[in-house]
């Protein structure tokens, strides 16, 4: 047994060194556009095609808004009952990111599709599909400890999104109901998701969660 244990973990170690490895390259193909563009211009179709890609789903980003709010109440009452659930429902919201962000169309370089943000998005969403069927997340919050509370503003910053269609600052309570950032974006979404598998590790599936 005392022998298995570190040659099971080096194996891991191996393997999470490999998966980071392959994400860098998956970051480094370049997108897809109808109109041809230069190397140097790379970023500049990334942020057109940012700048459009969620604005035909925003009806969408307020429903998985609202539904992963509901879903953290039914996690606070049910606890470790809802982890296949939860894992589920993370899998799902980030192949719906992978979609919605990564294709669509630009005035500027036409239809475009960002392959590596599609295919890392959906790769992170099969993983916590997988995780929901090996049930390998526990939504537990007994024995937290108390710093990892700490995080929660930043969490909520995240999740209300405070700034309105001129990005300035935007207060408004109510955005914390009807904002689609969270929900249908990957940099609004992740950080929400990653502070509550925080709060239940290590009772998270350990692939998915790196």
């Amino acid at each position: 047994m005392t022998i298995s244990q570190p040659s099971t973990a080096k194996k891991r170690n191996w393997l999470y060194a490999l998966l980071y490895v392959f994400l860098i390259i998956i970051s480094m193909i370049p997108p897809y556009a109808e109109k041809p563009y230069a190397p140097e211009d790379t970023q500049d179709v990334i942020v057109n095609l940012l700048m459009v890609a969620t604005e035909p789903y925003t009806w969408l980003g307020q429903i998985l808004h609202i539904g992963i709010l509901l879903l953290i109440i039914l996690m606070v009452i049910y606890r470790e009952g809802m982890g296949r659930i939860w894992a589920a429902i993370m899998g799902v919201n980030f192949i719906v990111i992978a979609i919605v962000q990564g294709m669509g169309h630009t005035e500027k370089y036409g239809f475009v599709v960002h392959s590596g943000s599609l295919i890392s998005a959906s790769l992170l969403g099969i993983g916590w599909i997988v995780a929901a069927f090996r049930g390998t997340l526990r939504t537990s919050f007994d024995g937290v400890p108390r710093w990892r509370y700490f995080l929660f503003p930043l969490a909520l910053l995240v999740y209300w999104a405070p700034y309105n269609e001129l990005i300035l600052p935007d207060f408004n309570p109510w955005r914390l109901l009807t904002t689609p950032d969270c929900g249908l974006t990957f940099c609004f979404t992740t950080p929400v998701f990653l502070y509550l598998l925080i709060l239940f590790y290590p009772g998270v599936d350990p692939l998915a969660y790196r």
